[in-house]
């Protein structure tokens, strides 16, 4: 273990200079401090490596080394290059040959409609080296997990997001009806009244009973829909609705999947609901190389999602 304890790295980058210039007004130039501020520094230095370290010149102006201070000049300097390197240069990722896992919390539609793309595109730009994990989000834990490093970014909508979190919107995305293709009611317009004569699916992804959003949007109408069955997946219902003659409320993109399976309409209502699927992430990742690139992966996905 390095114990470094009682030592001034300042110290050593101000004997640097003493070694380099020799003269103590003009290291002190160098270094930007004062004359008898570097006296001081040179004082601690003597106390550090119990040596005088330099000696008055017999010409009388400027000072030599001893015998220990220029045996510490050539390791010294060796030592304070590489701590600049280590302090200034940022470290490297490289994709292609680092062994990285990254955490993804995202629900089952956002994993469809952002994460299969973001599994494709790093099939092309990464190595065997790169994996990812997606697990399902958790809104009073996440945030929690993102500070411990569980987790490194969040997918989903605006209400997964929470305070100290850093955002960035992807993609807009609007919900469409489904039902399956020969329906008995057939495949026509479908009004509010139509809609509301049928029974239903809820995807209640928080577990949430058998009101969700449409049912609040009905009330404000006056009206109300038989909700028959509520899941918590948006996966779920697409089995479901082919083996049922239930309607089902689904996000435009994954409903879109199965287009040669289900018959898709708009939401007959007024307000027809649209929400962003966002990216968010831990300040604490906000400067690491690695997750640099991985948000730089999602937003290139996100590109080609459109608004």
């Amino acid at each position: 273990m390095i114990d470094l304890r009682g030592v001034d790295l300042n110290l050593l980058v101000s004997l640097d200079a003493l070694l380099d210039q020799a003269n103590v007004t003009r290291a002190a130039a160098r270094l930007g401090i004062s004359q008898p501020a570097l006296s001081a520094q040179l004082a601690r230095l003597r106390d550090l490596f119990h040596d005088p370290l330099f000696v008055p010149s017999e010409t009388g102006r400027g000072m030599v080394p001893t015998t220990r201070a220029l045996e510490l000049q050539t390791p010294l300097r060796a030592a304070l290059q590489e701590l600049e390197t280590v302090v200034r240069r940022p470290p490297a990722f490289d994709p292609l040959t680092a062994t990285r896992d990254f955490a993804i919390a995202a629900s089952d539609n956002s994993t469809v409609a952002v994460g299969l793309g973001l599994m494709e595109r790093l099939r092309a730009v990464a190595g065997p080296g790169i994996r990812l994990s997606f697990r399902a989000p958790n809104a009073e834990r996440i945030l929690g997990q993102m500070q411990r490093g569980e987790v490194d970014l969040l997918i989903g909508s605006q209400n997964m997001v929470q305070t100290g979190m850093i955002v960035r919107r992807l993609a807009g995305e609007r919900y469409l009806v489904a039902q399956r293709k020969g329906h008995p009611r057939g495949a026509g317009p479908l009004d509010l009244d139509g809609y509301c004569a049928q029974e239903h699916i809820l995807v209640s992804t928080n577990g949430g009973g058998f009101v969700g959003f449409v049912d609040e949007d009905l009330e404000r109408l006056g009206r109300q829909r038989r909700v028959a069955l509520s899941i918590h997946q948006f996966m779920l219902a697409v089995p479901i609705l082919l083996a049922t003659d239930y309607l089902c409320v689904l996000p435009s993109r994954l409903a879109r999947r199965y287009a040669e399976k289900l018959d898709l309409f708009d939401l007959p209502l007024p307000n027809r609901r649209s929400y962003d699927f966002m990216a968010a992430w831990h300040p604490r990742h906000q400067a690491d190389p690695g997750h640099v690139w991985l948000r730089q992966q999602v937003a290139a996905v996100a590109e080609g999602m459109g608004c």
